[in-house]
């Protein structure tokens, strides 16, 4: 009776601590040791008598194709830590969570709070802008609106890059042109965007996706947005494709977006989704850098302009040593037993 009693208490506990259900559970079944347990015993030993007494010949089957086929299959890809990270990581996820929350207590606070939207600013930069004069339109009484880019931004791309850590494959074109194609349901929701999104617009904010996908594959793309829960997108309206032939810069089509919306955030995991000048051939490494938190574009971010992680590919993987580590600030091991850093590449 006692020990009944105890296992009856361990149940009640399981249910009442929410997500340690599953962990109970081997408690109360090494607690229910009996006839089960012996019966169980008993026929692990008889068939463990039988194994041996079958046939030597069937204890181990050929591989279909023969021991040279078993040898030259390949074991499973070793999966590139960028990927780990942004696919795989509880990290990567709270920040996207966490980024997706603050654009959403901006519209909340920052904009649907305000009286008087007319006065309201757009974030998109206007037509003749510079990074040291950069100019913006107010509202007006255009409707307002969230614009995102699409890939690891709104989506996560699974199963496109799940095939390059499979092949060790890097980035081709003709491949993500196959993959606009039929790849709409191997794509998931970056975490906390279709929730947020969902309630932007049940708060009279238009959603509106400005991506470099291919605009004659624009059915598939809305497809994919909508199969991820982050709800529908037409061409031309609420979806912004590259034309054929069309340079990958955004600022053209963010432009058109802007003469009939007032942009009041935009969201992206490059710094070419929020304007065209971060992209220029002439910016070098440090200077790309400063333009993000020593120009007067710096109090954007946050407030207008939210941006998400992405080490996997894009304009952010550029530079050296001496760019990415200022020379003033490497350091050297004075051991003189450590082993000589290798030479840069």
């Amino acid at each position: 009776m006692t020990m009944r009693r105890a296992i009856v208490a361990l149940m009640a506990g399981s249910v009442l601590l929410s997500g340690c259900v599953v962990a109970a559970l081997p408690v109360v079944a090494a607690a229910g040791i009996g006839k089960r347990t012996i019966d169980r015993q008993d026929r692990n030993k008889r068939k463990a008598r039988a194994d041996a007494a079958a046939p030597r010949a069937q204890a181990k089957l050929p591989s279909p194709g023969g021991a040279a086929a078993a040898a030259a299959r390949p074991g499973p890809a070793a999966v590139p830590p960028e990927m780990q990270y942004l696919y795989g990581s509880g990290e990567a996820a709270a920040i996207s969570l966490q980024a997706y929350r603050a654009l959403w207590n901006f519209l909340r606070i920052e904009i649907s709070y305000r009286r008087d939207k007319t006065k309201i600013s757009s974030v998109v930069l206007s037509p003749g802008s510079t990074l040291a004069s950069p100019k913006f339109d107010t509202c007006g009484k255009r409707p307002l609106a969230v614009v995102l880019d699409v890939d690891e931004t709104s989506l996560l791309n699974l199963g496109f890059e799940s095939y390059n850590a499979r092949r060790g494959a890097t980035y081709d074109p003709t491949r993500w042109a196959r993959w606009e194609e039929t790849g709409a349901d191997k794509v998931v929701a970056v975490p906390g965007a279709a929730d947020t999104l969902a309630a932007a617009r049940s708060e009279g904010f238009a959603v509106i996706f400005n991506s470099n996908r291919s605009a004659a594959t624009a059915g598939r793309t809305a497809a994919a947005l909508e199969g991820a829960g982050l709800g529908p997108a037409v061409l031309g309206e609420t979806l912004f494709l590259r034309g054929e032939g069309a340079p990958s810069g955004k600022d053209e089509r963010r432009w058109r977006i802007a003469q009939k919306y007032c942009v009041v955030a935009m969201v992206g995991d490059q710094l070419g989704d929020f304007t065209d000048l971060f992209n220029l051939p002439d910016n070098n490494v440090l200077a790309r850098r400063n333009m993000t938190s020593e120009s007067l574009l710096a109090p954007l971010w946050g407030a207008g302009w939210f941006v998400l992680p992405n080490p996997v590919y894009g304009s952010a993987l550029h530079g050296g040593i001496d760019d990415v580590f200022p020379k003033h600030k490497q350091w050297d091991d004075p051991d003189p037993a450590a082993p000589a850093p290798a030479p840069q590449k």
